[in-house]
């Protein structure tokens, strides 16, 4: 341990301690509102060839993040300083324009309080707040999720798959839509005749100069060649732009187009009729491997989310609860470090839409604030999230959830006469809703482990 605590020029009240178990930290000197920028952090880059080769093998690897280009980067300033929690209360933003990143409080930090970030899952080293990543920790945790079947036992390789049939619950599968073309869902685009197919070649370097090569139009081909006519494709925007004048070109026209890629044979011919379509089979219904690590993830962020709900029983509220984890997947690029705890607060407030989904997500508007937006879709609250919940969420919340572009649910309970996602009936599957995502019901009962019979309510009530 130094004999003296170094001196940090910082105006935001952050200084350096240490502590025992942990080093050096970075601690709030005075109070601290949430969604103040305490520190914005200049980065070393290094290529990937100089970090494989070298900087893998020195301490280094214990402080770098990962850039774009697969670069690494080592944050100077406080950055390399801040310990980790499994609940943060600081955020981070990488900001590529100027090589640096943004730490932002999520709440009120008091003063002598410890501010931390999230380092990812699964940590390589022993967190000093006593939680863990390792399978060992979890199976030895002694509630009433530890009877889980053998599929939570610490002698499974973190990265290995599990089959989805051997998953603890099982996904809603959306039924096929956008089969018969009265279902094709539609958008519509500016398109021109070009009677000279050398001119098209003009058409794509002034589409791309003009900004007009959005990914709104990303589904559709540029160019459709029928017969002896060749069509071209400009934009979606409401007025389309002036042509280049030098080209003599027949004044555009607006037609429907499809809106979205084509994911079966039968979709990509009746879309393809309309418009040339892009084929992605890959997307329709599938989701991403589970691992046995994700699996751990998914249990401990369940059983956070039954305690909770006890807790809002023995309060005197509706014992439904809902919690938004650290996302297991660090690497996706739309990651945020964001957590999030609510409960339903209709009886203590005596307010009809305290509902538990609408006080999270105002909770984690609370800790997002204004996002930078750098990333498509990274402006909804929810985008890249996913929602734990005991009870499946009525049709508002579920609503909600949908507008605040969630990535996936899981809920223990079902509403079958009021719940939004698969009991009276099943939101982000009905034609026409401009987002989808994904359901996963929690198959395990009272004989393998969970036994939720204290929380369970009558299914006439809208959760």
């Amino acid at each position: 341990m130094p004999s003296q605590q170094p001196q940090h020029l910082n105006n935001s009240g952050c200084s350096i301690q240490y502590s025992e178990g942990k080093g050096r930290g970075v601690y709030a000197n005075r109070r601290i509102p949430k969604q103040t920028t305490i520190e914005i952090s200049p980065v070393l880059l290094f290529s990937s060839d100089e970090y494989e080769n070298h900087g893998k093998h020195t301490i280094l690897d214990h402080y770098t993040f990962k850039w774009r280009d697969g670069r690494m980067a080592l944050a100077l300033g406080l950055g390399s300083l801040f310990n980790h929690s499994d609940v943060p209360n600081v955020s981070y933003e990488l900001d590529h324009s100027t090589d640096s990143i943004r730490y932002i409080t999520t709440r009120v930090i008091e003063s002598g309080q410890e501010l931390c970030i999230f380092y990812g899952h699964p940590l390589w080293f022993s967190d000093a707040n006593g939680s863990s990543q390792n399978g060992a920790d979890v199976a030895a945790e002694d509630d009433e999720f530890s009877a889980l079947p053998m599929i939570f036992e610490s002698e499974n390789n973190a990265d290995d798959i599990v089959a989805e049939d051997d998953l603890p619950f099982t996904r809603l599968k959306p039924p096929p839509e956008e089969e018969d073309m009265t279902s094709i869902r539609k958008a519509h685009a500016w398109v021109v005749d070009v009677p000279d197919p050398r001119h098209l070649t003009i058409l794509l370097k002034w589409l791309k100069k003009s900004g007009l090569d959005s990914e709104d139009l990303g589904h559709l081909k540029r160019v459709r060649k029928q017969d002896s006519q060749t069509r071209f494709l400009l934009t979606a925007l409401p007025i389309c732009p002036p042509l280049p004048a030098e080209l003599e070109l027949p004044e555009p026209v607006l037609l429907p187009v499809p809106a979205s890629a084509a994911l079966t044979p039968t979709q990509l011919a009746l879309k393809s009729s309309l418009w040339p379509t892009i084929y992605a089979p890959r997307r329709k219904g599938e989701t991403e491997p589970w691992t046995y690590g994700k699996m751990r993830w998914a249990k401990r962020a369940m059983k956070h989310t039954v305690a909770e709900a006890r807790k809002a029983r023995v309060r005197g509220e509706l014992p439904i609860a809902a919690y938004v984890p650290i996302p297991y997947d660090t690497n996706d690029p739309l990651f945020r470090p964001i957590t999030a705890l609510a409960s339903d607060t209709r009886t203590s407030t005596a307010h009809p839409l305290r509902h538990c989904c609408q006080n999270l997500v105002r909770t984690v508007g609370d800790q997002q604030g204004v996002p930078s937006g750098q990333v498509n879709g990274a402006h909804y609250l929810l985008t890249s999230l996913s929602l734990f919940i005991t009870h499946e969420p009525c049709i508002m919340c579920s609503m909600a959830l949908l507008h605040s572009r969630v990535k996936e649910i899981f809920y223990i309970l079902p509403m079958d006469k009021t719940g939004g996602c698969g009991g009276a009936t099943c939101l982000p599957t009905l034609p026409g809703v401009n987002h989808r995502f994904t359901i996963w019901r929690w198959t395990q009962n009272k004989q393998n482990g969970m036994n939720v019979d204290d929380i369970r309510l009558n299914d006439a009530i809208d959760v």
